[in-house]
């Protein structure tokens, strides 16, 4: 796992430009810690830091091949999970390779197959080739957008990224946001292609762009399809046993230490007694973490959308899978704090709005990087299999909008709550989500002979894996390697993705639960206790000095009026909720404090220019 850059720029000679190139560099060190490397060559400028996962002394970066009529050069982000594979087939066609690492296969790979290769990779992966054959540049991001990669075009060429703050490092760059941008911001509906600043885009996931003279053309190589399904049910059950065994399998290869994310829920359960499984027949034993808040467990309170805490289940599964596991138990003290604050609004170049989800996930992960260098994670089998509670909602199915607002609308109320009317107003969130959805439903194909709830139920897993996943990949890719980890996840293979999507929602949940596809299929790997449990969302802490410490911060901001944060949010509503016995008392309340803080601290960090009317 790494983090990439570059820059093209057709009209110069960019070899004077190091001091730029390095500068765009270095803002991808906590994506790379173990090394950095820089090339350029006429008009291309490549620069690339690296965590080192495969092959540690033989994968430098940026990789460059010579050929008679030009060099083919590469920076490489990710994983390729079938490289083996791929490395016999084109030492067959007569490559010779100099090192054992991924990176040396896919540059080959597009030497044979040029952008093509894309469709032969099957891992998490974000990258950049610059072809100086054909004077271009060519930027491929993975089928379900686990790696981040974001371009910005110049009137002679582009900039590009890893993550914004990259591109945002270039001289030519202001670091603007609009209406659009701002609307983007506070919706969450994950608009391909939006990357929020102005004039930035990302590329999407399962899409070729190149870059070249004539300007940028984009090919999606890869897309969610509709087909039909004609497995039963044991047959299926099987078919998902054996695509995870193959997965995980694959996951597991790497030349540093390695762990699982355990959460207690049949997701990570499932993968992580998979991954205990095949390492115990190595004679290996798999190490497994998790997060716990200071006293939570003890006093633990049921809500709307958490009936049970996690850790009881966590250690169940650590004791009947053998791993050697740790909890990270966090205070509220380090979960409130402003400089993790900060480093969370850094590490996402936004104020995403996660609040103390987003804290513990990065707290979690710094923990973790003491002792592995790469985890795997259950995320994103919620969005495969129908884990949430808004595919059993009624109100959420029958909403003609995107279903995760309805259960998060219900339980956490929505920014409005903060704003100021001027900006609700300029903003109209409410249309701007309603053409979102209407564009985001237009292109689903409905099965011959499906029938409306089936093609509903189809409409909500679409729905889920092609925009509400994106947001939580982004959020997971964004915590971990800010502190150099690499997080991969197992339930994101297109082969699992494409197959679960196409099977109907009556076998999805054929016994009227969430998830019966994946419950079964690892049945004979689970304790009792998570075998029957209901799903429960990420944690978050119930710690009434959390909600103190928000309620401090706040009250501070709201005592200096002309901070800017106040362009965006209503002084005297934030105020009210501040001066609250019980700010935290509901969670829509909570979030207001969370939010605005999170804005201020964007706003500090980053001084962007506005456009609120």
């Amino acid at each position: 796992m790494c983090g990439i850059t570059g820059w093209v720029s057709f009209d110069r000679d960019l070899g004077t430009e190091a001091a730029v190139l390095d500068a765009m560099t270095e803002t991808m060190a906590c994506r790379g810690p173990d090394d950095r490397g820089t090339w350029t060559q006429g008009p291309a400028a490549l620069g690339h830091r690296r965590l080192a996962i495969i092959d540690l002394p033989g994968g430098r970066q940026p990789m460059s091949v010579g050929t008679p009529q030009g060099d083919v050069a590469l920076v490489y982000s990710g994983e390729a999970y079938n490289f083996t594979e791929l490395r016999r087939e084109l030492a067959d066609r007569g490559h010779r390779f100099i090192t054992d690492s991924d990176t040396e296969v896919v540059l080959h790979g597009y030497l044979e197959w040029g952008d093509a290769v894309a469709e032969r990779i099957n891992g998490m992966y974000a990258f950049a080739v610059w072809d100086a054959r054909h004077q271009r540049l060519v930027m491929i991001r993975d089928r379900m957008g686990i790696k981040p990669l974001y371009y910005s075009p110049t009137p002679d060429g582009v900039l590009f990224g890893s993550e914004p703050k990259a591109i945002l490092a270039h001289p030519m760059v202001r670091p603007r946001v609009a209406l659009d941008g701002l609307r983007e911001l506070f919706t969450l509906i994950k608009t391909p292609g939006h990357a929020i600043w102005d004039g930035m885009r990302e590329v999407e996931p399962g899409t070729v762009v190149t870059v070249d003279r004539e300007g940028i053309t984009t090919r999606v190589y890869w897309q969610l399809e509709t087909r039909p399904h004609l497995d039963d049910r044991d047959t299926t059950i099987a078919t998902v046993r054996t695509l995870l065994d193959d997965i995980v399998r694959r996951q597991l290869i790497a030349d540093v230490p390695r762990c699982t994310l355990l959460s207690g829920g049949l997701d990570s359960s499932a993968m992580t007694a998979l991954a205990a499984r095949q390492l115990a027949a190595e004679g290996e034993k798999v190490r497994s973490f998790s997060v716990d808040f200071v006293g939570q467990t003890a006093n633990f309170v049921a809500d709307e959308l958490r009936a049970t805490p996690d850790t009881p289940f966590v250690h169940d599964v650590a004791r009947l899978a053998g791993t050697a596991h740790q909890d990270i138990i966090l205070d509220a003290q380090s979960l409130a704090a402003p400089e993790v604050r900060a480093k969370v609004i850094r590490a996402r170049d936004l104020p995403a709005g996660f609040g103390d989800m987003d804290a513990s996930l990065l707290l979690l992960f710094r923990a973790i990087r003491d002792e592995s260098t790469v985890a795997l994670s259950g995320e994103s089998a919620d969005e495969v299999f129908g884990g949430y509670q808004q595919f059993f909602d009624e109100d959420a199915r029958g909403a003609d909008t995107f279903p995760w607002l309805v259960s998060l609308g219900r339980a956490f109320g929505d920014d409005a709550g903060i704003l100021r009317p001027d900006l609700t107003k300029a903003l109209d969130l409410g249309g701007y989500v309603a053409d979102g959805y209407r564009t985001a439903v237009a292109g689903i194909r409905r099965l011959d002979g499906e029938s409306d709830f089936e093609y509903r139920m189809r409409q909500m897993s679409h729905l889920h894996l092609t925009r509400f996943v994106r947001a939580l990949l982004d959020r997971k890719d964004r915590m971990s390697m800010a502190v150099g980890l690499e997080v991969r996840v197992p339930f994101c293979d297109h082969r699992l993705v494409e197959y679960v999507y196409n099977t109907p929602w009556s076998l999805k949940s054929f016994d009227g639960r969430e998830k019966s596809l994946l419950r079964e299929a690892t049945a004979d790997l689970l304790p009792r206790s998570v075998y029957q449990r209901v799903k429960s969302p990420y944690p978050s802490t119930q710690d009434p000095q959390y909600a103190s410490a928000l309620r401090d911060q706040v009250q501070d901001l709201v005592a200096r009026p002309s901070h800017r944060v106040f362009e965006l949010v209503d002084r005297e509503k934030v105020r009210a909720i501040a001066e609250r016995e019980a700010p935290a008392g509901t969670q829509a309340a909570r979030r207001g404090l969370e939010r605005t803080l999170d804005l201020a601290v964007w706003l500090d960090l980053y001084s962007p220019e506005l456009t609120v009317s």
